[in-house]
């Protein structure tokens, strides 16, 4: 494949994202060297960042307020889903932990993934750790 290596620097990752976005603009087709030449970047380019960029996982709460904000979603909002003002505060303020049942309409009418629901965290100072369940 033309000009592929390795990245090492942010020379070379700087030159990556510089080749691939040609492909953004223009498409190769599904089979053809530059498709190869496309994945093998995009491989590239994902193994360097995963190294040197690496995202933390949200907590439930931290992705509950990423998904309103995504969302152009209000506390109201939350509030009708989880039942009462008081509750989606408590959530909110990390004084009460998720439920199953909150992580699952969570999940199913908000489309956060599962995943980062039930994953534990800590409650504000002065109560133990969280989990759903």
């Amino acid at each position: 494949m033309e000009n592929i290596r390795p990245i090492k620097t942010e020379a070379d990752y700087d030159w990556a994202i510089a080749e691939i976005t040609h492909y953004f603009e223009k498409e190769p087709a599904v089979g053809s060297p530059e498709a190869d030449r496309f994945d093998v970047l995009a491989a590239l380019i994902e193994a360097y960042e995963a190294k040197h960029y690496p995202i933390e996982e949200l907590d439930p709460v931290d992705a509950i307020v990423a998904h309103m904000e995504m969302a152009n979603l209000n506390r109201a909002a939350l509030v009708q889903l989880l039942g009462s003002p008081s509750r989606a505060s408590e959530i909110l303020s990390r004084k009460r932990a998720l439920t199953m049942d909150m992580a699952f309409k969570l999940n199913r009418e908000w489309h956060i993934p599962a995943e980062i629901l039930i994953h534990p965290y800590h409650l504000a100072k002065g109560e133990r750790e969280a989990a759903a369940g």
